[in-house]
């Protein structure tokens, strides 16, 4: 198979540990907590600005799943005991009256997103508890957009009949690769019938919009077995695909320990599995969509990038961006753009925080103007590819800084730099989080060499 050609010296320099920059300042650089009164007027001032135009958004985070998949970096809880939904539901909604307090008018429901953990782990019955809860006290925008993410084992029709019936269209499977000997490694096994059967009784249905979650770099992930889950993957014809690159940190997640770096690609051939599967989608009609992503032509989140309104949050991609962002649940995180806030991601702590009438955040960062002003180049960066600034604005002080790094980086053909601007190549936008720690004034060569950052490539 051809591949597009990648300088192998390039990918040795730049594959270093590097933030996501799904939010900025990114986590480790969270040091201005908000007190709940100066989190409480920061998501007051944010709802008037977002209630007024777009609406909000909610995430909200289910963390209970049946078994433990072995590559998973997400906040979850492991339990056959489904004794535990609606206890956890009913305080998810306790939550929710807290933002309710704090809202000066009804809120209008942008968009709605669950995710996990895994969301259908909870019984049609018990979703249908939560969704109504939420809904009931607000209004729901006529263009609204409302998701899940479902594990085909447990999506059954009664689960999409019933999100399909509460305003859901969009679904969202985690697959990651279709090859049993990678499925049992991860501890994930499912079989291609078994997808194609919740696929099409999606559609059926009338959901407008699948995605599959896909990951290169896995335990045990060949190229063959990358064309053959692609090759899978077209019959199935989803919308969307998120292709991750794993992210492997078995000093924060343990049950990554349950394999070695010995069954991991090495890194020029996790790289060469990411081209690989790259080329494959580009054959079948999609486009990439900023960093990891890829949709149809015809699809909202590639018509998004032309009208301007791409995103980048805790969720990556999204076609829409409201002010102000609602995480309820577990470990959630809410953004007012000003300000994120983070819950606990202790289930026993979070409830008795929210108990207690407080909003359950034990972390967050108060922005200021300057990382205000940074935010907004990272995400021009993460969703366009390209940012300018004004002549005296402060991030010229720290592309001075750069500036040597920056020129190396254009003579490799990765970037382009004007005296005002930054264009990301097609070639460079591989390297995209490289880039944007170049410009990032928090991130320093000695946090880099830490392991607290998944690798860039």
């Amino acid at each position: 198979m051809k591949l597009v050609s990648m300088k192998e010296e390039l990918i040795k320099k730049y594959n270093v540990p590097g933030p996501r920059y799904t939010s900025y300042p990114t986590v480790p650089h969270w040091t201005a907590n908000p007190t709940q009164k100066q989190w409480e007027n920061e998501v007051k001032k944010s709802f008037i600005a977002s209630n007024n135009s777009e609406g909000i958004s909610i995430y909200i985070h289910l963390p209970y799943c049946e078994s433990l998949c072995t590559y998973c970096g997400c906040n979850m809880r492991v339990s056959k005991n489904h004794a535990v939904e609606l206890p956890y539901i009913k305080t998810v909604l306790a939550e929710w009256e807290l933002y309710l307090k704090a809202f000066e008018s009804q809120p209008i429901i942008k968009e709605i997103h669950l995710g996990g953990g895994t969301p259908t782990y909870f019984s049609p019955e018990n979703l249908r508890y939560l969704m109504e809860g939420i809904c009931d006290k607000a209004l729901i925008a006529k263009d609204h957009e409302f998701s899940f993410e479902g594990h085909p084992k447990s999506t059954t029709k009664a689960h999409l009949a019933t999100l399909f019936e509460l305003g859901f269209e969009r679904m969202s499977l985690g697959i990651q690769d279709f090859d049993p000997k990678v499925q049992e490694v991860i501890n994930r096994v499912q079989s291609f019938e078994l997808v194609q059967e919740v696929v099409d009784n999606a559609r059926k249905i009338g959901y407008t919009s699948v995605n599959f979650d896909l990951i290169y770099g896995l335990p045990l992930q060949t190229q063959q077995s990358i064309i053959d889950t692609i090759d899978k993957v077209k019959l199935l014809r989803p919308d969307r695909i998120a292709f991750y690159s794993y992210a492997h940190v078995p000093w924060d997640k343990k049950m990554q320990r349950k394999f070695t770096e010995a069954d991991l690609p090495a890194d020029s051939e996790k790289r060469n599995l990411y081209e690989v599967g790259r080329e494959l989608l580009f054959k079948n009609g999609y486009l990439e969509i900023g960093m990891d992503h890829f949709a149809l032509p015809a699809d909202p989140l590639f018509l998004s990038i032309e009208k301007g309104t791409l995103h980048r949050n805790f969720m990556g991609y999204t076609a829409n961006a409201t002010q102000l962002l609602v995480g309820l649940g577990v470990s959630s995180i809410s953004d007012s753009w000003t300000c994120f806030a983070q819950n606990s991601k202790s289930i026993q702590e979070y409830k008795s925080l929210v108990e207690e009438g407080l909003f359950p955040i034990v972390k967050g960062h108060l922005l200021t103007s300057r990382e205000e002003g940074m935010r907004k180049h990272i995400l021009n960066l993460m969703c366009n590819f390209y940012t300018e600034w004004e002549e005296d604005e402060f991030i010229d002080q720290q592309i001075d800084g750069s500036i040597e790094a920056l020129y190396e980086m254009e003579e490799e053909g990765l970037l382009k730099l004007t005296e005002n601007s930054l264009q990301v190549t097609p070639q460079g936008q591989l390297f995209v989080r490289n880039i944007c720690m170049l410009i990032d004034p928090k991130l320093n060569k000695e946090e880099v060499q830490k392991q607290q950052f998944s690798k860039t490539i």
